[in-house]
């Protein structure tokens, strides 16, 4: 262990294996024995008090966790005093013990700490999260008498306090704003999901771990369930992380990642949905959890609709959510993610498939998305369509629409959403795409670019800056879009429909649902403006266009309404 260079790997290559055949994923020993065992016999000792008869969690718990706990204090080096693995990151389904297994960490390392005024902080969401782990330590300290004479616990401040060392350890709810200036050697972050769809979650995170610059026998551990919307924010980046580091693409012996999910292939072929395999996501199965409390929670589930499900695979079986599937969603949305195009899709590789192509836009206010869809018809194939998109959002929309804004940051990051500074900078840049097109001689002569006929003055001047007026078309929206709606989503379904498989467009399909009026299908956005749908809309814009057949024709001048 002296050598300057890591003599272990946090990576688990073979974790398909591994967790199909019910063997640890956690990739290396302990790094010092002595230190695991001490934490052993501390946490082994911790006193379940709701549980049956109040074993303790020795008597009662699964191996995976002694597992876990003996990586996490047998990384610390007694002689440099300092962790040389520092950073957690659990994926466990729901109902795994998560919260007491945060409970006993912390407070075995509160026991085993000698530094004096030492800060430790367990960051929940919510009150109620913060609740499901404060809890049990109260209860642990309650009782054993030992502990009970070391420690003062304060249940109104969710603090507990060693007598002998002064050190503190704080269970912070962030919602209620207790976060603020929260800094802590020993860090212990429950349910990231939730973080995840907060627009500040990630630079009050990156406050609240500061502190661990000046302690490196200080620890970081990010605990979460899947979340039951597409991933997001701090959440998505930690999680892309850590399976890059399991996987091996990413050499970073100071990271541990411990992530329970299935593998691609078991999602692909949908054999994840056997029971018989529902233990891979829950290793806890027979203890904290029982194979019947989760077929009865997923027949009620089927028994609810589309909602229901997805919620049961994301938070008991740790299955990622690719789109939203509402219950009242567009039907194109069982299709869409498998009609995305085998290659990526951009402007130019659109422009050299087809031979002509269309375009479509829609937007609200400032505070809302401007979209836009680029449809190419194939060379040779005129029935095969190609679809890209792009959107753009002022800062204003990340202010007003905080719970979008996670969101967007990651599609702005994937290159697919620009947030401009400057009003109009949004039309601006769509137009030297259109021109792009334009002088490539891809689009028709008229009818080329398809607006909503209400939003068309606000949009034309900076379009026309770069193209032709008599390529601007006004489309009726609302029913009469209806028929193109059906066009689009018989397309996807029949694989003539190929996207750039971007995730803002899995997003903003995820969020429309399909609304009758009379007999005709209008597509709206959910509920409160939370989810936007502009670039699906701008997408059924261009299909309008797209379906009247284009072809080069004399040139003439005018908006023309379809």
């Amino acid at each position: 262990m002296g050598s300057m260079f890591p003599t272990w790997t946090t990576a688990c290559p073979d974790w398909e294996q591994r967790i199909l055949s019910k063997q640890s994923l956690i990739p290396c020993e302990p790094l010092f024995r002595d230190e695991a065992e001490m934490a052993l016999d501390v946490i082994k000792e911790l006193i379940l008090v709701d549980v049956d008869s109040k074993p303790t969690i020795g008597e009662v718990t699964a191996e995976w966790v002694f597992d876990f706990v003996s990586v996490i204090f047998g990384a610390y080096d007694p002689d440099s005093k300092q962790r040389l693995i520092n950073e957690f990151f659990m994926l466990i389904s729901k109902k795994n013990t998560k919260s007491t297994l945060a409970a006993g960490i912390m407070l075995t390392a509160i026991i085993l700490n000698s530094r004096e005024a030492a800060e430790f902080i367990i960051l929940a969401p919510t009150k109620k999260v913060a609740d499901n782990s404060f809890t049990p330590i109260k209860n642990m300290i309650r009782e054993d008498p030992e502990l009970k004479a070391r420690f003062s616990v304060s249940e109104h401040t969710r603090t507990i306090t060693d007598r002998y060392t002064k050190a503190v350890l704080t269970v912070v709810a962030a919602e209620t704003g207790s976060s603020a200036g929260a800094k802590g050697a020993f860090i212990l972050v429950d349910e990231l999901w939730v973080f995840g769809e907060r627009a500040n979650a990630e630079s009050m995170l990156e406050e609240a771990t500061g502190g661990m610059a000046s302690f490196p026998e200080g620890f970081l551990i990010w605990l979460s369930t899947q979340s039951d919307k597409p991933p997001a924010g701090v959440f998505k980046k930690k999680l892309d992380y850590a399976r890059k580091v399991r996987d091996g693409e990413i050499i970073n012996p100071s990271f541990l990642p411990l992530l329970y999910e299935f593998p691609q292939s078991m999602i692909d072929d949908e054999s994840y949905l056997n029971p018989e395999y529902f233990y891979v996501t829950n290793p806890n199965l027979g203890r904290s959890t029982h194979i019947r409390y989760l077929l009865n929670k997923y027949e009620q589930a089927k028994e609810s609709g589309d909602d229901s499900v997805q919620i049961f695979l994301a938070k008991y079986l740790n299955v990622e959510i690719g789109m939203n599937k509402r219950a009242d969603r567009w039907a194109g949305a069982d299709f869409w993610m498998l009609s995305a195009y085998k290659d990526k899709l951009f402007v130019e590789s659109i422009l050299d498939l087809s031979e002509i192509c269309t375009a479509g836009f829609d937007g609200g206010g400032l505070d809302d998305m401007f979209g836009m869809s680029i449809i190419g018809r194939d060379k040779h194939d005129r029935s095969l369509w190609y679809c890209w998109n792009r959107a753009w959002v002022h800062p204003i929309a990340l202010e007003r629409r905080q719970e979008n804004a996670p969101a967007y940051k990651d599609f702005e990051k994937e290159g697919d959403l620009v947030i401009v500074k400057n009003v109009g900078d949004d039309v601006r840049q769509a137009a030297q795409i259109c021109k792009r097109i334009y002088d490539a001689g891809k689009f028709p002569e008229k009818a080329a670019i398809g607006l909503d006929k209400l939003g068309m003055p606000s949009l034309q001047d900076g379009l026309l800056e770069e193209i032709p007026f008599e390529l601007l078309i006004g489309v009726p929206q609302g029913y009469q879009l209806s028929g193109y709606v059906q066009t689009t989503e018989r397309k996807v379904a029949e694989g003539k429909f190929l996207h750039a498989g971007q995730r803002m467009m899995n997003w903003c399909v995820g969020n429309a649902k399909g609304v009758y009026q009379g007999n005709a299908m209008t597509i709206r956005k959910q509920e409160s403006g939370k989810g936007k749908i502009d670039p699906l809309i701008a997408t059924f814009n261009a299909v309008a266009l797209m379906s009247a057949n284009p072809e080069q024709s004399a040139q003439s001048y005018g908006v023309f309404f379809v």
